[in-house]
């Protein structure tokens, strides 16, 4: 969540942004200033860690309502429902505040929605079954959108699942395509209904995952052909490493944050492990438990704020940071009174955001 903001902050004040992490938006030889490269790199962990999560929170949300005597038949209704309310968001809700009037995004808020629906269908596959599956998308998004587009524009459906970039048709653009996310949202299935058989050995489990994802990460970028969605690295140097393509996600760019994430997971769950609930990460808690809420005003404070004030993209990283910690501030009051509302109607509209 801190790092979205960051990232949705550069987006609404940094004159300087850098959003080259897609060959369609990348011009070859092209430089990459640091600071602005790395303030808007940090932030890539946020996607696959949200998709992720959501799908870890699925998996032990459902044993939980199960467990409570709710039937499989209603929480599969709910959830198709819940996944469509979420998918909507993106051209009903977030479209209006980062295009201009009349076009439609498709983003993340989309591939977490259907993503969700199709969970409804693949939560009866194996663990073992959803983690390879995972894993398939992934890789094989590159391929797979390669057959299908033969090195031509892509059609709409071929957009919606797979992708080679940003996409854009009359009013509608779609930025996430949904099988390699839906490919990460099953490998955090995958990891909840772990985390229900057993939650010991979970950090040793996340550090070897980590380690294995960052290898990949390493050979894919290494040999700098299949598994960088044509992003390709222009030598040596670190920046061109981590220059990895976002649009679409890329199995190097997959690698890299996933491994990442789950570095940092093993980190926090030994914490967890060893001191219990550390107060210095309260607000970061909160943030996790109230992260639609949260995400669905820090957008439009961002870019609203920025609009009112005439400065939209017109100011600097000193700029950006400051609007990102002020935005922080002001909606952890909010997100606060949210969970306590949430807490006391557990039945009612909360139950989809």
């Amino acid at each position: 969540m801190v790092l979205m903001t960051l990232d949705h902050a550069s987006g609404a004040f940094n004159a300087g942004r850098v959003a080259a992490d897609g060959v369609s938006r990348w011009k070859v030889g092209s430089a990459l200033p640091a600071e602005q490269f790395l303030t808007r790199w940090v932030t890539h962990l946020c996607a696959p860690t949200f998709v992720f999560l959501a799908g870890t929170a699925l998996a032990l949300s459902l044993h939980r309502r199960l467990a409570e005597g709710e039937s499989p038949r209603g929480l599969d209704g709910f959830h198709l429902r819940r996944g469509l309310f979420i998918a909507l968001l993106d051209p009903l809700w977030m479209s209006w505040i980062l295009l201009a009037w009349g076009r439609w995004l498709l983003q993340v808020m989309y591939v977490l929605g259907v993503g969700t629906m199709c969970m409804v269908a693949l939560r009866r596959l194996s663990a073992r079954t959803l983690v390879g599956l995972g894993l398939l998308l992934i890789a094989g998004n590159e391929w797979i959108s390669g057959v299908l587009t033969h090195g031509g524009s892509p059609s709409v459906p071929v957009a919606l699942l797979f992708n080679v970039g940003y996409f854009e048709q009359n009013h509608f653009i779609i930025g996430y395509p949904l099988v390699p996310w839906l490919g990460m949202m099953c490998l955090g299935y995958a990891f909840g209904r772990r985390l229900l058989a057993s939650r010991a050995g979970v950090a040793r489990l996340l550090g070897a995952s980590g380690v294995a994802s960052l290898g990949l990460f390493l050979l894919v970028r290494g040999l700098n052909g299949y598994g960088n969605e044509r992003l390709y690295r222009e030598g040596d140097a670190l920046l061109q490493w981590l220059h990895v393509s976002k649009y679409p996600p890329s199995l190097a760019y997959a690698a890299l944050e996933l491994g990442l994430m789950a570095l940092l997971l093993a980190g926090f769950w030994w914490v967890q492990e060893r001191w219990g609930e550390v107060k210095v990460l309260a607000p970061l808690r909160l943030l996790g438990q109230t992260a639609l809420f949260f995400y669905l005003l820090h957008v439009h404070l961002l870019y609203g704020a920025a609009i009112l004030l005439g400065v939209k993209k017109q100011l600097g990283l000193g700029a950006t940071y400051g609007a990102a910690m002020a935005a922080l501030g002001v909606l952890s009051v909010a997100c606060a009174g949210y969970r306590r509302y949430k807490a006391a109607h557990p039945q009612g509209w909360t139950r989809y955001v």
